[in-house]
């Protein structure tokens, strides 16, 4: 995967809307994880880490609508990135972690920083198409045949080669090539619909899954 979608303008609408609890539980279950793995890698504890996540959070929720997108130079997740940086800033130099229980408190915090830095940045986008691809790629394998993801895994997240993944699968190389491609091109689709917010209650129920042949 190399390309996923910015946060569309839709959900950064929705989320300006605090009793929308659908978009609230699609921002959050996409966004604690990636706060939490990029607080633990900048070297939080644990339970430090879920602290700062539950902060961050709380955070977002205060200040989202005075975020406003100015064209491509001020991104959704480069604004996140500014607000976890701090946050972690904070817990390391354990200064008193603000709650951003006012409507303007936020904007204090973040005027105490300049921009995020491109490490930060980097990480939160890094973190953010990783999580993704794993809903997109949890997703797709429900929808296939065992033996297709098969195909996909070995040769791809594995990285076996085409002609080990098919010796093993006892198939030909071309049914390889085949799946491969097919798992790839519905992980994409499905990173983009995960963007949707009626996909997003969908992915998230039980369903019956479309058994392809490989």
């Amino acid at each position: 995967m190399t390309e996923f979608p910015e946060t569309v303008d839709s959900l950064i609408v929705r989320l300006r809307d605090p009793s929308n609890r659908a978009a609230w539980d699609q921002f959050e279950e996409l966004y604690r994880p990636v706060i939490f793995r990029i607080a633990r890698a900048k070297g939080l504890q644990h339970a430090d880490a879920l602290d700062l996540v539950q902060q961050v959070l709380i955070s977002v929720a205060s200040a989202i609508s005075n975020y406003e997108k100015q064209g491509s130079g001020v991104r959704f997740r480069n604004w996140l990135s500014r607000i976890t940086r701090n946050a972690i800033l904070k817990a390391f130099s354990r200064q008193p972690r603000d709650r951003a229980t006012g409507g303007s408190g936020i904007l204090d915090v973040l005027s105490e920083l300049p921009d995020a830095d491109p490490e930060t940045d980097a990480m939160i986008n890094l973190e953010y198409r990783r999580e993704l691809f794993h809903r997109a790629a949890g997703y797709v394998r429900g929808e296939i045949l065992e033996a297709t993801w098969l195909a996909f895994e070995m040769s791809t997240l594995q990285q076996n080669s085409i002609e080990r993944t098919a010796d093993f699968l006892a198939v030909s190389t071309g049914s390889v090539y085949a799946a491969r491609s097919r798992v790839m091109r519905q992980i994409r689709n499905t990173v983009i619909r995960l963007e949707n917010s009626d996909f997003w209650e969908e992915i998230n129920h039980e369903h019956e899954p479309n058994r392809e042949s490989l």
